[in-house]
């Protein structure tokens, strides 16, 4: 679950890009400043009490350097506020954003393995049917579900998992026979 700081953001991003278009431009800007804080080493320079604050701005400006100026900006507001380490739940709640400003929903899918661009392209186009909108498929390997899936879109949960049929098949055995 998001912060309430991040969604903030995130909303006010939002807003600036579906105004001024440009949501593809935030997306990709959104995305370098992400894998920014999603590496481990940066993010430690970033947060570290040692950097100083000019070494901190120097390294984020050179990151964003090909960002467009608002981003920039965004960047900077978020250093002094202290406020980088909600990066990854900014990046996160814009792209939900974005995907329900276009009518899309996101399905978390868990497989016992990984799936392949055909049965991807498969499970999102059932699920398209099974909801009445554009999926777009998010996907986990969990080998304890034995095989099937699992998919959550909101808060609805689609059990399909071998491990799920064979946990309903034994408590109908053991509720019959007692």
């Amino acid at each position: 679950m998001a912060s309430t700081v991040a969604r903030r953001y995130a909303q006010a991003v939002f807003e600036i890009a579906r105004d001024s278009q440009s949501f593809d431009a935030w997306e990709s800007d959104l995305s370098i400043l992400n894998a920014v804080m999603s590496d481990p080493v940066t993010r430690s320079f970033l947060e570290s009490p040692k950097t100083s604050e000019a070494d901190k701005q120097a390294l984020l400006d050179k990151a964003m350097e090909t960002s467009q100026p608002d981003a920039q900006r965004l960047t900077r507001l978020l250093q002094e506020r202290r406020r980088l380490a909600t990066v990854p739940e900014i990046y996160e709640q814009y792209q939900a954003l974005v995907l329900k400003e276009k009518g899309i929903v996101m399905a978390d899918v868990t497989t016992a393995v990984s799936l392949d661009d055909a049965a991807e392209s498969m499970i999102k186009k059932q699920l398209s049917e099974l909801v009445g909108r554009d999926v777009e498929v998010r996907s986990s390997v969990d080998p304890a579900i034995i095989g099937g899936m699992v998919a959550r879109i909101g808060d609805n949960l689609i059990d399909g998992s071998v491990s799920s049929q064979l946990r309903r098949l034994h408590e109908r055995l053991t509720t019959t026979n007692a």
